[in-house]
């Protein structure tokens, strides 16, 4: 059965070229435009893995990856920051908040599947 990557990003270019290679590797995505979106789609679909951009209106990423750590059934679900945020304080906070790993754009497709192929076996 596919595994459910939930792909969270306010950029519809970036969202639909992570969902592409994805989708490609023969995983399912679910996309969602904000953290706010994210965090329900979350609760809805139970995804594998969650991959999220930082900054976002209403809920940044790194507000998402809390929101969902509050869920005690969270807690090993990976979560990964795709984002241009390269800033170490950026990347502790991240990691402080629960996040699995960390990407910064632009990405390459073959990092990005070994990421995940790394994190939901």
């Amino acid at each position: 059965m596919a595994k459910t990557i939930l792909v969270v990003d306010d950029s519809n270019a970036v969202r639909q070229s992570v969902a592409f290679t994805l989708e490609q590797a023969g995983y399912t995505v679910i996309q969602a435009v904000d953290g706010l979106d994210g965090v329900s789609k979350s609760e809805v679909h139970k995804p594998d893995l969650i991959i999220t951009d930082v900054n976002m209106p209403n809920l940044d990423g790194i507000g998402l990856v809390r929101k969902v750590r509050e869920n005690p059934a969270n807690k090993f679900l990976p979560i990964i920051v795709l984002t241009t945020e390269a800033q170490k304080t950026k990347m502790d906070e991240g990691k402080e908040a629960g996040a699995t790993g960390w990407i910064v754009k632009p990405f390459d497709s073959d990092k990005l599947l070994g990421v995940v192929k790394k994190v939901i076996p």
